[in-house]
């Protein structure tokens, strides 16, 4: 099995976010995106401080995620760069 990119990885995020209908909870993310809770920690901060998502809290003190403008952009984007990618054969 390949070793997914970086840019696979916060497609994987984004998408998992966005398919559970948000606000979804860090343990969805966690293995919808097969990463280890180390990592995921290390993506969510880094897509919080680029404006991708955004964290919340619940009346419980429960953290959710939601996605921005910037990563439906982002996911839309995605695609097109994928499919044209494969267009060429060269996935």
């Amino acid at each position: 099995m390949k070793k997914r990119e970086r840019i696979e990885i916060i497609h994987d995020i984004l998408n998992s976010i966005k398919e559970k209908n948000p606000p979804v909870r860090q343990t969805h993310i966690l293995y919808k995106s097969n990463l280890s809770h180390q990592m995921l920690v290390e993506y969510l901060t880094e897509l919080i401080k680029k404006g991708f998502i955004i964290e919340k809290e619940d009346k419980k003190g429960k953290k959710h995620y939601e996605l921005t403008e910037k990563a439906y952009k982002f996911l839309n984007d995605y695609k097109i760069i994928k499919g044209f990618i494969e267009s060429y054969g060269l996935d």
